[in-house]
């Protein structure tokens, strides 16, 4: 099937041999409408999930993750909070900035770490004990294995070989598919950060859910 109706809608070319379509947004995206996000179906690519920034490092609390997360959660949205980790910091603080900002209700999606960078003066084995330490914690806390999102160069050096019981989420643009990865740990595939839908006037990440419907039950709370 051919999706020029629903690129002219987006604007981006959607993996369509997928059934299940988010986004993720931050204060970047400025004030977003949220009836208008819920509202958009075009084939199969209405919004169905959507991760919210709640935290970065030990104290930064993204601005508009309240009031992203409170919309959300009067819509038919299902709905996702993730911490941008820095490495530079203490993974425990980390931990407890999320945990005193993001409060989980039955059926959110689980806790996200979003890794994408190193930082500097950081061995191996310094970085993996401290992503270890943030995600022991906020399992403990919540009940349920964060999530990963991550890049190919983080996830070839670090995740495969010392994170393979956690599910992941992948970002990889300008790819028909996603290869090089182990596929039974990936869940979600963030495939373009040019999206354009309305409701939100700044262009916004696009993502599917990788595996049938049902399987994303796998990772909310209950």
């Amino acid at each position: 099937m051919r999706s020029s109706d629903q690129q002219e809608e987006v604007k981006v070319r959607i993996p369509l041999k997928y059934k299940t379509h988010g986004i993720d947004v931050s204060h970047h995206n400025g004030d977003i409408d949220w009836d208008k996000v819920s509202s958009f179906s075009k084939h199969r690519s209405s919004v169905r999930f959507c991760f919210v920034k709640a935290t970065e490092g030990t104290d930064l609390i993204d601005k508009r993750f309240q009031t992203n997360w409170l919309a959300l959660g009067e819509r038919k949205i299902r709905r996702g909070a993730y911490h941008f980790f820095n490495p530079q910091t203490d993974p425990r603080l980390q931990a407890l900035n999320y945990i005193l900002n993001v409060d989980l209700d039955k059926g959110d999606l689980a806790p996200v770490l979003d890794w994408e960078t190193l930082g500097y003066g950081r061995n191996r084995r310094q970085i993996v004990k401290n992503v270890s330490a943030w995600l022991e914690i906020i399992e403990k806390h919540y009940g349920i294995k964060p999530i990963i999102y991550t890049n190919k160069h983080i996830y070839l050096r670090y995740v495969r070989d010392n994170f393979p019981d956690y599910p992941l989420w992948i970002s990889q643009y300008e790819v028909p598919e996603l290869e090089g990865y182990d596929l039974s740990q990936v869940y979600f595939w963030q495939h373009s950060m040019k999206g354009k839908l309305e409701g939100i006037e700044s262009s916004v990440d696009f993502n599917v859910f990788m595996r049938d419907d049902f399987e994303i039950d796998r990772l909310t709370l209950r």
